[in-house]
């Protein structure tokens, strides 16, 4: 979580010698992309996608925008979400966190296919009366599209109206796909849209328009839209409108927010972003970044969330004033003026995993996972890791560059087909995995695997270790290289388990993949994982225990 940082101004009041906070950027680290933010009277929360990951929809609180405390998920239970079989980078894309009528609204899109020219995506609507839930049961909404939104106008003109605006996908040759954003009207009572759909915006040229947010200022409303796809060229446009159904005109002065063309920032891929008021009227913008490790590089911590300060021009338009000038993203941003005094925060909703901790395509639950006296996990092997079903696998966002992470492995295997272990993985076609496994010839071993794009290989030899006692592995990861170890307790030392591994290929840069027409064979949408896992394909769910997990941060020197 982002801490506050001492500065000194000449503009702090003498009866305030508290320190001046700033926002250091990304607020959320690691895997957080497509932020929706809300104001609730002094509370800030943050929405994030969460894809084939569970629970979906990450959340978090905050009083300052400067310290971030992590909810958990808001999507936790099977009515709410089904991810079974759900493509890589597939699932949950951008919810969308509103406020009406004392609840929370929360919109959010489950996609099941998106390579080629297709995307299949349901869509659908949610309330609860804290943010914790509990969720009402889902309303199905227009799927021909993603990235949904909802906006309540509460404007003297608005009469409490509210309106859902989604992308509209054209898969047809010859036609843009991203055919535009729609508006049509919600209504909040019957849970049900009414009324005509209105095509208010079809983008600028900058091109593949998305990720709608809606909001009204002094009169105007003002459409935040994601524009020039989501990696490099990637920006943050709006375009403004007297009457809520348009037309909206763009703001003459090009996007509010973008990196594109400057490889000298830190913070790239700057785009797809909500917009939020202070109490006392100061405007903020949450956006979604990556950090390469060198100019256009892999971003191995996938898209990160950042926040930076909009002030409004003469003429009624917002600017962000970056590090590198009118609309770059900043590292650091000068937090708001006002300071909401301390009070009892949510309280996160309980179950088997603590929040930072998330599971793949399959919701908790004491058929296969439960928790271990003491701290850990307990997992009943399932299927493999390239199953897009049953995997019985618990891992955590990596939010450094420099990291290790170890655990301790309790696994008696009878068969090849029976392994536990530590993995770190990107998809089910990127990852590397140091595990317990059985040999016909040594008994118990130690095996590294990698797959590659689907493309499964061991490039080291077995370690046999003999007896039924726990082994303690490691991974260790610098940049863009990552080692696995285990612990030898008889001469107490770490054994390097096969050769330095490139983690760059665990990245949204790898992952994605095109074709000459344009089209994509496969998307890299989320970030790396890191946890532990256990299968067993004979299908006769032997568990295996895993305790003293431990996640260190900046770990010095080469992996």
């Amino acid at each position: 979580m982002t801490a506050a940082v001492p500065t000194t101004g000449n503009d702090t009041p003498a009866r305030d010698r508290r320190p001046t906070p700033v926002i250091r950027n990304p607020v959320l680290t690691g895997f957080h992309p497509d932020p929706s933010l809300l104001r609730v009277g002094p509370d800030y929360f943050l929405a994030t996608s969460t894809f084939e990951w569970f629970p979906g929809v990450t959340l978090h609180h905050s009083r300052d925008l400067v310290n971030w405390r992590p909810l958990g998920g808001a999507l936790t239970e099977e009515r709410l979400l089904d991810l079974t079989g759900v493509p890589d980078s597939g699932g949950v894309w951008a919810p969308c966190l509103s406020w009406a009528d004392g609840l929370f609204h929360l919109v959010y899109s489950n996609v099941t296919s998106l390579t080629g020219a297709f995307k299949d995506v349901r869509n659908h609507v949610v309330t609860a009366p804290s943010v914790t839930g509990p969720w009402s049961d889902p309303v199905r909404l227009p799927g021909h599209g993603f990235d949904p939104s909802l906006f309540h106008d509460t404007g003297p003109e608005g009469s409490g109206r509210s309106w859902y605006l989604w992308l509209e996908w054209d898969h047809r040759p010859g036609r843009d796909p991203f055919a535009g954003i729609l508006l049509q009207e919600w209504d909040r009572t019957v849970r049900t849209l009414r009324g005509p759909v209105h095509r208010i915006f079809t983008g600028t040229a900058l091109g593949r328009t998305e990720g709608p947010h809606l909001y009204r200022r002094d009169g105007w409303y003002y459409l935040v839209t994601a524009e020039g796809g989501t990696s490099w060229e990637h920006a943050v446009t709006v375009a403004r409108s007297r009457e809520v159904t348009g037309p909206y005109v763009p703001d003459p002065a090009g996007p509010l927010l973008t990196s594109r063309g400057d490889d000298r920032l830190s913070l790239q891929k700057a785009g797809h972003a909500s917009l939020v008021d202070t109490p006392d009227g100061e405007w903020y913008l949450a956006h979604l970044a990556a950090r390469p490790l060198t100019a256009r590089g892999a971003c191995v911590l996938g898209r990160e969330t950042a926040l930076q300060r909009v002030h409004w021009t003469t003429d009624d338009w917002p600017r962000v004033s970056g590090d590198s000038g009118d609309g770059r993203p900043a590292l650091r941003v000068p937090a708001p003026r006002s300071r909401a005094a301390a009070s009892p925060e949510p309280v996160a909703r309980s179950g088997i995993l603590p929040p930072e901790w998330m599971t793949l395509r399959r919701h908790p639950d004491p058929s296969w996972l439960s928790a271990v006296p003491g701290g850990g996990f307990r997992l009943r092997g399932a299927e493999s890791l390239s199953s897009r079903h049953r995997q019985s696998l618990v891992a955590r966002r990596q939010q450094h560059t420099g990291f290790s992470f170890e655990a301790e492995v309790s696994f008696v295997p009878s068969t090849p087909r029976q392994m536990a272990g530590v993995v770190h993985l990107y998809s089910t076609q990127l990852w590397h995995y140091a595990h317990l496994t059985h040999d016909e010839e040594h008994g118990r071993v130690l095996r590294l695997a990698t797959c590659d794009r689907g493309r499964y290989a061991e490039p080291a030899a077995a370690v046999p270790v003999p007896g039924e006692a726990p082994v303690r592995l490691r991974l260790t990861c610098a940049g863009g290289t990552g080692a696995f170890a285990w612990w030898d307790a008889t001469a107490r030392q770490w054994h390097r388990l096969g050769p330095r591994l490139d983690v760059t290929r665990l990245s949204d840069d790898y992952a994605t993949v095109g074709d000459a027409d344009g089209h994509y064979d496969s998307w890299g949408f989320t970030g790396a994982f890191v946890g532990v896992c256990a299968q067993d394909l004979t299908g006769g769910g032997r568990p295996a225990e895993f305790t003293g997990l431990e996640y260190r941060a900046d770990v010095g020197g080469a992996a």
